[in-house]
């Protein structure tokens, strides 16, 4: 058994075991637990868990999205990935009819397809606000990420490498405020380390996803800065399971994992938004469906 599956599966189990009840703003109920912490040392593998399929094109689209500082789901429902349609269909229901909803003007097929087909409805509905690509690479004028790159190559030993997404004078104008909202990083001889922070942790849908997309970007950072990918680090706040995901989380704690896969780097240009990579000899249980809470 590989060390990433295992710390996620005695996650999952510590959740189910010392959760508290807690209601959301889903309306769902979550089991939760506070201050947990996830480790990977990157030369034993890429984090990509393999006791169930990660939706790797999907993560690599949004990373892209992020990165090229686009707040809008058009590019992301192009692409194939659906995982803010739900964000911005609600946006478009509330506009029309306060909770609870009794006049919908489209289904959300309908309202994906307007997306899909018509610049100006994408360009009025697919809006999210000044989310996670905004704040990297616009924050008041600045690119965080522009700022990252040249200061891990001027001043490495700087304690300054930093990008934030909690902007709060623009909280209000986002869609939701980030749940990962900030990441750091450590230059450590030859090696690159990230830390990144989450205030509301999703462990069954959401973590394997972070985990995965953290792993490339510090993998991208250090290709384009001559290092090679170190420690990964994520500290975890309100660490939950939603209360209609915990049997599939039972499914997965009884699965056997796998050797991770490694992570091939064909090109990398990140302020455009823009890299190719392979993922080498990825094996995986397969995937498990859960409900998404919006």
């Amino acid at each position: 058994m590989n060390f990433l599956d295992s710390q996620y599966q005695d996650l999952l189990k510590y959740i189910i075991e010392k959760g508290q009840i807690k209601e959301d703003r889903t309306g769902t109920g979550t089991l939760s637990v506070f201050g947990r912490q996830f480790r990977h040392e990157m030369s034993l593998g890429f984090p990509l868990l393999t006791t169930k399929k990660i939706a790797v094109k999907t993560m690599m689209t949004e990373l892209k999205w992020f990165l090229k500082g686009d707040t809008n789901i058009k590019y992301l429902v192009d692409n194939g990935c659906n995982i803010w349609n739900g964000d911005a269909y609600k946006n478009y229901r509330n506009k029309f009819e306060p909770a609870p909803y009794q006049f919908t003007p489209d289904t959300m097929e309908e309202f994906i397809n307007k997306i899909k087909t018509d610049d100006e409805f994408a360009e009025e509905w697919g809006e999210l606000g000044p989310i996670y690509g905004k704040q990297w690479t616009d924050w008041n004028g600045i690119d965080q990420i522009l700022n990252l790159l040249n200061s891990i190559k001027k001043n490495p030993n700087s304690r300054r490498l930093m990008v934030s997404a909690w902007n709060v004078g623009e909280l209000h104008e986002m869609t939701l405020p980030p749940c990962h909202y900030g990441f750091q990083i450590n230059v450590r001889g030859e090696y690159l380390d990230l830390m990144w922070n989450q205030r509301s942790v999703d462990t069954f849908l959401g973590v394997p996803f972070n985990i995965a997309s953290y792993g490339l970007l510090l993998s991208l950072i250090a290709y384009e800065t001559g290092y090679k990918p170190g420690s990964l680090i994520g500290s975890l706040g309100d660490t939950h399971l939603y209360t209609n995901h915990i049997e599939q989380a039972k499914e997965q704690i009884k699965r056997t994992s796998f050797d991770l896969p490694t992570l091939k780097i064909i090109s990398s240009d990140i302020l455009n938004g823009e890299f190719e990579v392979e993922f080498e000899n990825y094996i995986s249980h397969p995937a498990i469906k859960a409900p998404l809470s919006n």
